[in-house]
């Protein structure tokens, strides 16, 4: 009597479905496990070894006060907000402004000297609080308003705001270098951070000076923001 061969494990149709399941059960795991890999080393990239990327936007108003008369000292009140898009500290040393009219003439160099909203008592007073180099944590952010002054009593020209006109600011921030991975980061250097804009004194009037200030307005109409352009948008 011819016996019938038994099946083999594995040779039956639920087995072979079984096996294949199981097959591509481990592809799909590899590749999910592979992804979560891959968003985990960039969640750490992004949040803990991505280099410092400082981005500073100024808003559609400052404030400008000339209140000496025959000097060439002249002060820009200034709202700037720094925020680093790195994973690592920044660090801003010092904030430099360039000042010029758009018709033309020579440019007029400030620095950040002070803190805070100009006003004459406040100056007789020295009551502000000094600029000092601003240290950022990675996605960390921070909002002042910087007052700037003529970097030197020989600074020219003598008074570059003295009637209603427009202006172009360029401001430039001084950043330390971030050497935390040595030559790597010396590979890829950054570029410096700047913003431009241009402003206009709508109407001039100096007795203003003895208490505050008067307002420039952002010509674009919008807040500027670094690597832009200071020519406003048509």
């Amino acid at each position: 009597m011819t016996q019938v061969p038994r099946p083999q494990l594995g040779d039956t149709p639920n087995d072979i479905a079984i096996q294949a399941s199981a097959g591509d059960g481990g592809r799909i795991t590899a590749i999910v496990s592979a992804i979560a890999l891959l968003f985990s080393a960039y969640s750490l990239w992004d949040s803990s070894l991505k280099a410092p990327d400082l981005k500073v936007f100024v808003p559609p108003v400052i404030q400008y006060s000339s209140p000496y008369n025959n000097s060439n000292f002249e002060v820009f009140a200034v709202p700037v907000t720094i925020i680093n898009d790195g994973g690592r500290t920044g660090t801003v040393l010092s904030i430099d402004l360039e000042v010029s009219a758009i018709d033309g003439g020579e440019p007029k160099r400030f620095y950040a000297a002070d803190l805070g909203r100009w006003s004459m008592e406040k100056t007789r007073t020295n009551a502000y609080p000094p600029f000092a180099p601003i240290s950022l944590a990675g996605k960390a952010s921070r909002t002042e308003t910087l007052l700037f002054y003529p970097k030197s009593d020989k600074e020219k020209p003598e008074q570059l705001v003295g009637k209603p006109g427009k202006f172009r600011f360029k401001l430039n921030l001084d950043e330390a270098e971030a050497e935390d991975f040595g030559y790597l980061d010396r590979l890829w250097p950054r570029r410096p951070v700047s913003v431009g804009f241009d402003m206009e004194l709508r109407y001039f009037d100096a007795r203003a000076f003895q208490s505050g200030t008067l307002p420039m307005h952002s010509l674009s109409g919008r807040s500027a923001r670094s690597g832009e352009d200071a020519n406003p948008r048509k």
